[in-house]
């Protein structure tokens, strides 16, 4: 599978400044290897506010939870080039 064909997808919250942390190296690792992300407020739904209020920044790859916290970039990057 080529990293273009994953998906990233960022859970966070307003005001979050590890989220702002997050979104910058998923921006860069995203933006040099062509895979495309989303981030989702998990304020606007009950059920993502219940299950990840005390991990975000959230990383999912495919819909499957990659990191929490704090996005390491070159754990990310290996895991869309594998």
């Amino acid at each position: 599978m080529a990293p273009r064909d994953h998906r990233i997808t960022l859970l966070g919250k307003p005001g979050c400044h590890l989220c702002d942390d997050a979104r910058e190296v998923i921006a860069r690792v995203a933006g040099e290897l062509g895979v495309p992300w989303e981030e989702r407020d998990i304020t606007l739904s009950e059920e993502d506010t219940r299950l990840y209020w005390e991990q975000i920044p959230v990383t999912l790859i495919d819909g499957v939870q990659h990191d929490f916290w704090r996005v390491d970039e070159r754990r990310l990057r290996a895991a869309l080039e594998a």
